[in-house]
């Protein structure tokens, strides 16, 4: 009988991951289903047994703004009367994206068999973030479902406007770095080879400087079978450490890295908090207890540093603690931001506190992004023009100094 390995959601909204016997990929879910848990992934085994045992298959990925304007119509359906189930099939059968009609379909179908639409969206971990989820889930335990699909939507389409702008102001810088590195791979394995009869002659006439010796064993080692090599290397090491970031480890360590670094780790830092706060404001507003408001929130923040933190925090809060003293010990958010939150607890405005908190490190998380962006292009410059001048110098260098000597 084959092993399936998966990773689930417990009621609490814990990650559990684990082995499980079943005759099929469907029994193991009915399997999870009856232990209280909505799977996020369930695959075999033998496949997610070793790293370097990779797949081919692409997964469907849905653009966030459709799955924005699908959450919208679905918000729009229930506020106007139309229950959850008769909403779903009504946008399925009207739905032109074929992936967008499986996946209304098959949350429909689920939750004809039972499901709740928290587990049912749960099964689509590549369509519905664990933001989604989260707010479903809140949703549906606060009664404001229908709100909280339409702020959902509303993150997602903030979300997308920022990639967008970020894309838009990466594509020059993306394309000095990918023309430079074509032009310096060119010029290193075809144009200098030409070169080394005339350095070979040179070199026995009194030796070559250390640039063009440095330039030389760079040129052959990419003309070879080792350049070769490492190009494959380099596209294995890629995909091994994409697939290692996809699990919990990877995922932990790979955001303490990146919250390091200078300039970007602070955006980083700042994005996780403005979702943090946002959806907790959101949640509070709803009626949803702190603790309950925190437990969801803290997985929207898209970061595994901060999320863990939040977690620690509310341990402190169930003790009895306001939420600003355990969440300022943590050491990630601003000082700013906690007076705020401080203040804030002390009149008894927590919830409107927070969502004006995200807005506004909203509002300096992309003043930051457009200054580092901007920076990028003329650093780009440089770097190329250092490489190309170091080539030069290493191919004039010996050509001068036998002239002169001459």
């Amino acid at each position: 009988m084959p092993e399936f390995a998966y990773k689930a959601r417990s009621a609490g909204g814990d990650q559990i991951t684990g082995l499980l016997t079943a005759n099929s990929k469907r029994e193991a879910l009915n399997m999870l289903s009856e232990r209280s848990l909505f799977p996020l992934l369930v695959e075999d085994a033998k496949d997610a047994s070793s790293p370097f045992n990779f797949s081919f298959k692409f997964s469907k990925r849905i653009k966030a703004d459709v799955i924005s304007q699908m959450l919208t119509q679905l918000s729009d359906l229930l506020v106007n009367g139309v229950s959850i189930l008769e909403a779903l099939k009504l946008m399925s059968q009207e739905a032109t994206n074929p992936d967008i009609k499986e996946v209304l379909t098959d949350v429909h179908d689920r939750m004809v068999e039972g499901s709740n639409l928290e587990e049912a969206v749960g099964r689509h971990p590549n369509v519905f973030d664990e933001l989604t989820v989260s707010m479903v889930r809140a949703g549906s335990e606060g009664a404001f479902l229908e709100d909280a699909l339409k702020r959902t939507a509303d993150f997602l389409e903030l979300q997308e406007e920022m990639k967008a702008r970020v894309k838009g102001a990466m594509i020059y810088p993306a394309f000095l770095l990918v023309v430079g590195i074509i032009s310096v791979t060119g010029i290193l394995i075809f144009l200098v080879p030409k070169f080394e009869p005339l350095f070979k002659s040179l070199e026995k006439k009194g030796g070559l400087p250390g640039p063009t010796v440095a330039l030389l064993a760079i040129s052959d080692f990419l003309g070879s079978m080792y350049g070769v090599l490492l190009g494959v290397a380099l596209i294995g090491g890629v995909v091994a450490l994409k697939k290692w970031m996809a699990t919990d480890d990877g995922k932990l360590k790979f955001d303490r890295w990146r919250l390091k670094i200078p300039v970007a780790g602070n955006i980083f830092l700042g994005s996780a908090v403005a979702r943090f706060t946002r959806v907790l404001g959101t949640l509070l507003q709803n009626g949803v207890p702190l603790l309950r408001a925190l437990e969801i929130s803290k997985d929207s923040s898209g970061s595994k540093v901060l999320s863990m933190a939040i977690a620690k925090s509310a341990e402190n809060v169930t003790s009895g603690e306001t939420l600003s003293k355990p969440l300022s010990q943590c050491g990630l958010i601003p000082n700013d931001v906690m007076a705020m939150i401080r203040i804030a607890e002390e009149s008894n405005n927590l919830e409107n506190v927070l969502i004006n908190i995200s807005e506004g490190i909203d509002r300096k998380t992309n003043r930051k992004l457009d200054s580092m962006v901007k920076l990028l292009e003329p650093i780009m410059l440089i770097l190329m023009g250092v490489i190309i001048l170091f080539i030069l110098i290493a191919l004039l260098m010996p050509i001068i100094e036998a002239s002169t000597s001459v």
